[in-house]
């Protein structure tokens, strides 16, 4: 394992992809810890040049999504099947507990924004 500071876009995408892979590592493994590393790393990496507005659940995830470039295709990995993410984006379903810790720990989305009501705008 061998763990280096996220310096550039690069970087970070690299990361991003490692976490990616380690998505479904057990607590205390070495890869968990692994993953709780780089989680930080991006987490630090993130902070300022990806604030987050505060807003319900859908306003988070669609402002994460236009920042990072990514389609509805690709939050399959995070929220389920294609049909799952419709579903979610449209309002017509809510998180899960699985979707908030898949987008909190892959998104480096915070957990507070994706626990809101919908509609509800914490400030």
């Amino acid at each position: 394992m061998e763990i280096n500071l996220i310096r550039d876009e690069a970087g970070y995408e690299a990361t991003l992809a490692r976490i990616d892979s380690l998505m479904d590592a057990g607590p205390g493994t070495p890869e968990g810890e692994e993953l709780d590393i780089l989680v930080m790393l991006v987490e630090s990496y993130e902070k300022g040049r990806y604030e987050i507005p505060p807003g319900d659940p859908l306003s988070v995830i669609r402002f994460v999504m236009e920042q990072r470039g990514l389609r509805d295709k690709d939050m399959v990995r995070f929220i389920g099947h294609s049909g799952r993410v419709s579903e979610v984006l449209s309002g017509r379903r809510k998180l899960t507990l699985s979707m908030i810790r898949k987008l909190n720990v892959g998104l480096s989305i915070p957990a507070e924004n994706l626990i809101q009501e919908y509609g509800n705008v914490r400030r």
